[in-house]
């Protein structure tokens, strides 16, 4: 197939496009490098472009067919969405506008959406399937449902085929150390917590040790990159076999606390790890864990990094050879 990944260049992306390349797709990187790295593309072919620039999807989108297109392109920091909400409705919600209406344009009619669990909001019941009520609490969770409901839509009325996943904790590295997180500020539990083993960060900060559950901090389900990517792949598959639009949820469907992580992490890097007691923040919920039966069931897919020993180890291999290098964008 000839594939085009937008926001190819960052984290998922990347770690996409390199599982693409290796089952023998045609690739095409579309990123901006506002928050991807031009070093993290290592297959396929790169385009930097913006897609607020319309042009520039015409040139693409124009140059040949597209059996596909998967978008990893939207920006994804919560606490910066309540800040900054004008930022993600312009890049989330816009920019996805014109890039669907480019697809219709150009008559490519299969789309796969990197959405969230955080168009949930705060879980009525665990695990969290399909069904589970949709009240999101932040900006970036509205921008990522507005986008699930305009497919819809769009299925409707010019017959563009989608598939939603919603991720819960991306987690880990590419196993052979080639590619990893770079997020910049980084938000996400695990890269935290291993600059702090690796010394790269004095400490790492547990929001809250007063939860009802086991060991009184906050649990989440963690899902290897790699295995996120498996699904992205399946689900095209599907989709262009079926040509039916669905949604998902991704997650391992085990939880894994802060406190549990924390712990992981010390065993796989073999160094102590500075904790520092703070508040809760507001929002977070005491557990979130996926019910992830229907991709098992309709993609067949299956999670095969879904020890958290393994996810940590991934990561902790990235923190070691490439964290602690300067990586300028480029």
């Amino acid at each position: 197939m000839r594939i085009l990944v937008v926001g190819g260049a960052g984290y998922i992306g990347s770690h996409m496009v390199k599982l693409l390349a290796d089952a023998g797709h045609d690739v095409v990187v579309v990123d901006n490098l506002t928050a991807g790295y031009r070093d993290a593309v290592i297959a396929g072919d790169f385009i930097q472009a913006d897609l607020a620039d319309r042009a520039s999807l015409d040139t693409v989108l124009g140059s040949g067919s597209f059996d596909g297109v998967m978008h990893f392109a939207s920006y994804i920091q919560v606490g910066e969405s309540v800040t900054a909400p004008a930022k993600y409705y312009q890049n989330n919600v816009a920019n996805t506008l014109n890039l669907l209406d480019a697809m219709v344009e150009y008559g490519i009619r299969n789309f796969i959406f990197s959405s969230t669990a955080a168009v949930f909001g705060e879980p009525d019941y665990i695990p969290l399937d399909e069904l589970h009520p949709k009240n999101p609490v932040n900006p970036y969770g509205r921008t990522k449902l507005m986008v699930e409901q305009i497919l819809k839509d769009y299925d409707t009325a010019y017959g563009l085929k989608s598939v939603c996943l919603r991720y819960f904790n991306a987690a880990g590295a590419h196993p052979e150390g080639l590619l990893g997180e770079r997020h910049d500020p980084e938000t996400h539990l695990i890269p935290l917590v291993l600059q702090a083993a690796s010394g790269r960060r004095d400490a790492i900060k547990v929001f809250g040790q007063d939860y009802p559950t086991p060991d009184g901090t906050c649990i989440r389900d963690y899902i290897h990159v790699m295995d996120l990517c498996d699904a992205h792949l399946l689900a095209l598959e599907k989709l262009i076999t079926h040509g039916k639009s669905e949604a998902f949820n991704l997650g391992n469907g085990n939880g894994f606390s802060v406190q549990e992580v924390i712990d992981t992490a010390e065993k796989v890097s073999g160094r102590e790890i500075p904790v520092i007691a703070a508040e809760r923040r507001s929002g977070d919920p005491a557990r979130l864990v996926a019910d992830s039966r229907k991709a098992r069931e309709l993609l067949g897919w299956e999670p095969h990094h879904a020890d958290l020993a393994q996810i940590v180890a991934h990561a902790w291999e990235w923190e070691k050879h490439f964290g602690g290098l300067a990586n300028p964008k480029s």
